[in-house]
């Protein structure tokens, strides 16, 4: 059970290790109050069980489907991108020749665009994806420095915080003890005064 065997900075430094006894009743009392939650996923001491997302709608989850199943996407009609194959001639009509004139310059437009994104890509990529590497590489050191830095803090934390509670152990032990004298002494008060108490009864007994 790592939950019962984990050690936390944040406890105190000044009190004392537990002993095996009252480690072995801490472990009973855990394992007994486990005990009192039933298997049942319905029991009010346990989370609720988890349900589907609610974001999951139909559309979402045919798509999950889709990709799953290694299907293409055919949201896109990509049939205008490609070269139209041009009829023999005076078989077709006006309206068909100018269909496949907006076609084939759909067709054109695209390709000289690509042709251009490709250029700029080959030109201007490399040292586009180097940038971006060096940019990352800054904000990992940053996020480094600053991770160094908390911990530095933490540590100095614990420092100042176990320092203090050294200086503090002697005046608690102190009051402990003072506490614990205390304690005795009113118990042997009413000690004696039950004592006084029965003399008294005794005496006026036989009176």
């Amino acid at each position: 059970m790592p939950s019962i065997t984990t050690i936390h900075d944040s406890l105190p430094y000044i009190d004392p290790e537990p002993t095996a006894a009252s480690l072995a009743v801490a472990h009973a009392l855990i394992a007994a109050e486990r005990h009192l939650v039933p298997d049942d996923p319905s029991h009010a001491l346990l989370p609720p069980p988890p349900t589907p997302s609610t974001f999951q709608t139909p559309l979402l989850t045919s798509e999950l489907a889709r990709a799953a199943s290694g299907t293409k996407l055919s949201a896109l009609d990509l049939s205008r991108y490609e070269a139209p194959t041009v009829p023999p001639q005076g078989t077709t009509s006006p309206a068909d020749l100018s269909a496949l004139l907006a076609r084939a310059y759909a067709a054109q437009t695209y390709v000289s665009s690509r042709r251009t994104h490709l250029a700029l890509l080959d030109t201007y990529g490399k040292n586009a994806w180097l940038v971006g590497n060096w940019q990352l590489e800054g904000e990992v050191k940053a996020l480094e420095r600053e991770l160094a830095e908390t911990k530095r803090a933490i540590d100095v934390v614990t420092l100042q915080r176990k320092g203090a509670q050294d200086e503090a152990g002697p005046e608690v032990k102190g009051l402990e003890e003072t506490w614990r004298r205390g304690v005795a002494r009113v118990l042997e008060t009413e000690a004696a005064a039950e004592g006084v108490r029965r003399e008294v009864l005794e005496v006026r007994r036989r009176g």
